[in-house]
């Protein structure tokens, strides 16, 4: 493959601003002795050069190396964040310097794919650098910091060969990487076909399949939604991201909580592929107005794949997400699920009270279904009556009545848990408590003898009591019904192929309140990546959780009203477990990393801190 870049005409560099000078012959010598110093013609640092060549001035140079120094940046960086230059000026000036070509455009579809799977994604983004083909001998690579020696070192033992660096910007290097990366030969050959068919028409006469690897369809926008569904159930994601913007289609998975560019499909085939999802999901393909809800129930290699699918109105067309459910899975128990010893004794002892309330929190996605299907099967015995209200009904458990909430119809929470009570359950499972209403009717059904079990978007256990007191509910009512809350997350699990162990530096630690004996002897890991894990350096999650008991002593500040600082820090005095702590033991035990571990939770009570 020949390369196609831009080299740099050395004579002379451009200037963005002003479409191309000529040298500033006259002024050049007194420039450079002014504000550089250098005192002669032949300068070749980077400020000399924009001096010469651009239409920086003495002063702006002075300033941005003031700010440079301040904020312990590359010049460069500094000139455009003082919007001085554009980035271009500053990579043509690198050029010029260095005596490196610059390349101004790259096109991904000219990228070899042994070029590609040769070099791990991770080191490609960690360093800003692409490969990008061969030339008589060499490997050519697009690099954002030429001077990043270290890097070109390792392709040259990589490849075995002779690289040849060209200097490109970041963002389009970015860009490079997430699209070439997530090719596929399914995709190519879809993608080619979506750009050789009339895709307006493609959104008609579509008919569904039973089974998505059993499907023949020749037609490329079925096939292509078709490819995404058997792949994001391949790679274990839990939502499909389908985003319209002006000039682009954009196609992401979310795998173990983390969002990955999959795709760029033709802006033109937006509606054709849209159409096709609303089809699937029962919606109504001619309404683009107004958000719509749906479900997709496919079969894909014998497994059944439930899909909630969102429709949004945005500014250049509709959103679509689409959230994936393995029905066949089999579901968790409490053991399985990731609880500390302590923790799931202290679970097992809140769900076997005969009433009261017990909230479980944390945002979307976080497992709170599961957490709650985990209880519900523990406690399911021929002697007790358990009743679900649920947005949708996920798992269908035996022996338990669950009812599907229909807004359609006016079947809220609220009006179903009017009637469940009439069915003298002994225990209510809520999928969520969204309103005041919902709230209480919970409290009351708590208050008259049933166990109720429910979820609600907080943060942590202690805004918890203090988020249904916001609702309208009196404090008195939440202190005398709330008997435990408990927040949970998935945190993602380091992959055991790749990783590698590391030390902790003395920041480090403090920021995680251990002192170096904590550590010592630990398996601390680090994230690296592999084919294994797609690059990414984790495979799988794992639930972490923050329980407190309602005791006494917080049921008097929730009546009180106290603010959630104070629930915490008197919850942690009697022993309970934070988030960010059961995070760092997750680390400590080798199960996930540090940067994990303070990603996914944040501390505003440290232990060293509570006092008496």
């Amino acid at each position: 493959m020949r390369v196609k870049y831009f080299k740099v005409d050395r004579a002379r560099v451009h200037s963005s601003q002003n479409g191309g000078i000529q040298p500033r012959q006259s002024q050049v010598s007194n420039l450079v002795q002014g504000s550089n110093k250098r005192g002669n013609m032949l300068d070749r640092s980077l400020g000399g050069i924009l001096l010469e060549y651009t239409t920086l001035t003495p002063q702006q140079l002075d300033e941005a190396l003031a700010f440079q120094k301040d904020k312990d940046i590359r010049l460069g960086e500094a000139l455009i964040q003082l919007r001085y230059l554009h980035q271009e000026d500053i990579l043509k000036a690198l050029s010029y310097q260095l005596g490196i070509d610059y390349i101004s455009v790259l096109n991904f579809d000219d990228i070899p794919n042994d070029l590609i799977h040769s070099v791990s994604i991770n080191f490609a983004k960690k360093n800003e650098l692409i490969a990008i083909g061969r030339e008589e001998g060499n490997v050519v690579v697009a690099i954002a910091d030429p001077e990043n020696h270290m890097a070109l070192d390792d392709l040259k033992l990589l490849f075995q060969a002779p690289i040849k660096p060209l200097i490109c910007s970041a963002s389009m290097i970015t860009d490079a990487i997430n699209s070439c990366y997530n090719r596929t030969p399914e995709n190519d050959a879809v993608m080619s076909e979506l750009d050789e068919d009339n895709t307006d028409m493609l959104d008609q006469d579509f008919e569904e399949v039973e089974d998505l690897l059993d499907s023949d369809d020749e037609a490329p926008i079925i096939r292509l939604v078709n490819q995404l569904l058997v792949r994001a159930v391949k790679q274990k994601a839990s939502d499909i991201h389908i985003e319209p913007f002006e000039k682009d289609l954009l196609v992401r998975f979310r795998i173990d909580g983390v969002l990955y560019e999959i795709m760029r499909p033709p802006k033109k085939a937006q509606n054709s592929i849209l159409s096709r999802i609303k089809i699937m999901a029962d919606l109504n393909i001619a309404e683009k107005r107004l958000p719509q809800d749906g479900r997709i129930r496919i079969k894909l290699a014998g497994k059944d794949i439930d899909i909630r699918v969102s429709m949004l109105p945005a500014s250049y067309g509709e959103s679509c997400v689409m959230r994936l459910l393995d029905r066949s899975k089999v579901l968790q128990s409490l053991d399985t699920i990731g609880f500390f010893e302590k923790d799931l004794a202290l679970v097992r002892n809140l769900i076997h009270r005969s009433h009261g309330i017990i909230l479980v929190t944390g945002p979307t996605g976080s497992g709170k279904s599961t957490t709650l299907y985990g209880c519900l099967t523990e406690i399911n015995e021929p002697d007790i009556k358990i009743i679900t209200v649920e947005d949708p009904v996920e798992y269908q458990l035996a022996g338990i009545n669950q009812v599907q909430v229909n807004a359609k119809i006016t079947m809220t929470f609220a009006a179903a848990l009017r009637s469940i009570l009439r069915q003298d359950p002994d225990v209510v499972m809520i999928g969520e408590i969204r309103d005041r209403e919902t709230a209480e009717i919970a409290i009351q059904a708590s208050l008259t003898g049933h166990l109720v079990i429910s979820t609600l978007h907080t943060n942590d256990t202690a805004t918890t009591p203090t988020r249904i007191i916001d609702m309208g509910i009196e404090p008195f009512m939440v202190g005398a019904s709330l008997i435990g809350c408990m927040a949970q997350r998935l945190i993602r699990r380091v992959c055991p192929v790749c990783a590698i162990p590391r030390e902790l530096s003395q920041t480090q630690l403090d920021e995680v309140d251990l002192k170096p004996e904590d550590v010592k002897g630990k398996k601390i890991l680090k994230a690296v990546g592999c084919s294994e894990c797609l690059e990414t350096g984790y495979a799988g999650r794992s639930a972490i959780h923050e329980i407190m008991p309602i005791t006494d002593e917080i049921r008097e500040l929730i009546i009180s009203n106290a603010d959630a600082i104070a629930i915490k820090k008197m919850a942690m005095r009697q022993g309970m477990r934070t988030l960010r702590e059961a995070a760092v033991l997750r680390m400590l035990d080798g199960v996930t990393t540090f940067e994990e571990a303070m990603m996914l939770t944040q501390e505003d009570v440290k232990r060293s801190e509570l006092g008496g």
